[in-house]
């Protein structure tokens, strides 16, 4: 870390970089940001900055409908860095004056038969219980909020707090942020790190951690699509729907523009081939909850790697026997929504403040040689079907 040096301080290896950060997703533009705008010297290391998880993921800040059994301390880092989301948001439309796709009209989850709602209240009663704000609704008071929705779904709940923003948007405008406080982008990749020279090396380079740290880092598929709403027009619903149909789980999010995006697979493979089941699956699940999307257009189907850990939460700090280095990956579902607590807590440990109590259950030294989480579950227990 930087301690006892003035970021400022005159030195004799002026070009040489203060912080050298691996990977330019909104993890690594975002830490990079915040460590310029306090003065220090950062240069980003990436041949394709964005092109990630992140040109694929749907942009929910999610933190209540993403609480799930077992994840009590990701469920808390999760709430936290969803609250600093509306000033997160400002402060970088402020320094770009661009948009991205900022919207807070809330989620809905629903279910489409009763035994969909009678899985998804077993989870709303846990997060309920959480105090996590989740009020239920009777299909009339669903349908008076969203009337697209299929006659056939038998009842929801609505999460206020859980908003979203477009990643495609987030990413350049991080960049243009980055740029504007003295950043520079070298795109060249990074094979070892030992090829880089800077006070302090931050590894936000997703699924490429693993190789470059050794951390249990692996590649979780996700098979995603974009359709577009006829003529031009926005979608004919309004909050992010998360649902259950026929046991199917997923999600659609609406862009300004007439786009929706619908999500997604996981799974436990390393190819991004899209493959005609899944888009058979999403597209039956999204359809069977709001039919009008039968009449939309399909402009895209993609699918990316979320960069997943033994126990589903980030990796945020330094490397066992490697001080110098400090890990901010392992994000897997949760990417966007935890960009800016990761940016802060990462640019606090470069600058040498002391680590903030969120992060003892996310060091990097919780895994053993096998991955395994040391001493026990680490913060999520089980699997999480949503992207």
């Amino acid at each position: 870390m930087l301690t006892g040096r003035s970021p400022s301080a005159p030195s004799s290896d002026r070009v040489r970089p203060d912080v050298a950060v691996v990977g330019a997703g909104p993890i690594g533009l975002a830490i990079a940001w915040r460590c310029a705008a306090r003065g220090l010297r950062v240069a980003v290391h990436d041949p394709a900055p964005g092109s990630g998880a992140s040109s694929v993921a749907a942009g929910m800040l999610s933190p209540v409908a993403e609480a799930y059994f077992g994840e009590r301390q990701l469920t808390a880092l999760l709430v936290a860095s969803a609250e600093r989301w509306p000033a997160f948001a400002a402060e970088l439309t402020e320094a770009t004056g661009v948009g991205i796709g900022y919207r807070t009209e809330g989620t809905l989850m629903v279910g489409l038969t009763g035994d969909d709602l009678a899985e998804a209240r077993r989870l709303w009663a846990y997060q309920q219980g959480l105090g996590l704000p989740v009020t239920p609704l009777r299909p009339s008071e669903l349908r008076d909020r969203e009337p697209a929705l299929a006659p056939r779904v038998r009842g929801g709940a609505l999460a206020p707090t859980d908003h979203q923003v477009d990643p495609r948007l987030l990413v350049p405008a991080l960049r243009t942020a980055a740029q504007r406080a003295g950043v520079a982008l070298v795109p060249q990749p990074v094979r070892r790190l030992s090829d880089l020279d800077a006070g302090v090396t931050v590894v936000a380079a997703g699924c490429g951690a693993a190789a470059l740290t050794g951390l249990p880092v692996r590649p979780v598929k996700g098979q995603i699509l974009r359709l577009r709403a006829p003529d031009g027009l926005a979608p004919g619903f309004r909050h992010v729907i998360r649902g259950y149909a026929d046991g199917e789980h997923v999600y659609l999010v609406p862009r300004a523009d007439g786009e929706v995006v619908l999500g997604a697979t996981v799974e436990e493979r390393s190819d991004t081939t899209v493959t005609a089941g899944a888009v058979q699956r999403l597209l039956r699940a999204g359809v069977d909850l709001l039919p009008e999307l039968a009449e939309y257009d399909l402009v895209e189907a993609v699918a990316g790697l979320r960069p997943g850990t033994p126990d589903n939460a980030p990796i945020l700090g330094p490397l066992p026997d490697r001080p110098d280095v400090l890990a901010a990956t392992g994000h897997h579902r949760h990417g966007i929504v935890l960009t800016p607590i990761t940016a802060d807590l990462i640019a606090d440990l470069v600058l040498g403040g002391g680590p903030d109590p969120l992060l003892t259950p996310l060091r990097a030294d919780r895994f053993g040689p096998t991955g395994a989480v040391v001493g026990g579950p680490g913060p999520t227990m089980e699997g999480n079907p949503w992207s």
